[in-house]
């Protein structure tokens, strides 16, 4: 699925979990399996560390989900759904995933962003401008930022094999 993949590579990968799930969800009305897309993201190199970034909404299934993220093995990142005086409502981690992805740069090889935002695209120049790491993107082209395609090392489109990274709705 990537490029330039060499065995010996040290691998952090980075879910925007809200990003990819409401991609999938618009784009064909299914979930993601993250599980598949970690293995896919990691290409036979050696995993360091795997975070994927959640807000917690307070609804029913949420805990579930987060344990069978952690069980496929990431580190599960929490924050909780802001609440605005108007009903307006945010949950946003992409501060916490460029520091995070910053803090792990030193210790790995490659940086994996599953995303679409295009506001990582300053943080993918950082990364390997300062940092020296490989970076590569996964995500829906449809809904993947060109900035961010363009500013990546590799590009993985999930478009291509959908069927093996989405879990249909029954």
């Amino acid at each position: 699925m990537l490029v330039s993949i060499h065995s010996d590579q040290r691998v952090g990968v980075f879910v925007d979990v809200s990003n990819m799930y409401y991609s999938a969800k618009n784009l064909y009305g299914a979930k993601v399996d993250f599980g598949k897309v970690l293995h896919a993201a990691v290409s036979g190199r050696k995993l360091i560390r795997a975070f994927a970034y959640v807000i917690k909404a307070d609804v029913g299934t949420e805990k579930e989900f987060f344990d069978a993220l952690e069980k496929r093995g990431f580190e599960v990142r929490t924050k909780d759904l802001q609440v605005f005086l108007g009903g307006a409502k945010k949950g946003d981690w992409d501060v916490g995933i460029a520091m995070d992805a910053i803090r792990l740069a030193d210790k790995v090889d490659v940086i994996v962003l599953v995303t679409g935002d295009g506001d990582f695209a300053a943080l993918v120049d950082y990364l390997k401008n300062n940092k020296g790491c490989r970076v590569e993107v996964v995500g829906f082209e449809r809904t993947t930022s060109s900035m961010l395609t363009s500013s990546a090392d590799a590009f993985s489109n999930l478009e291509d094999a959908p069927d093996k990274f989405l879990i249909k709705s029954k």
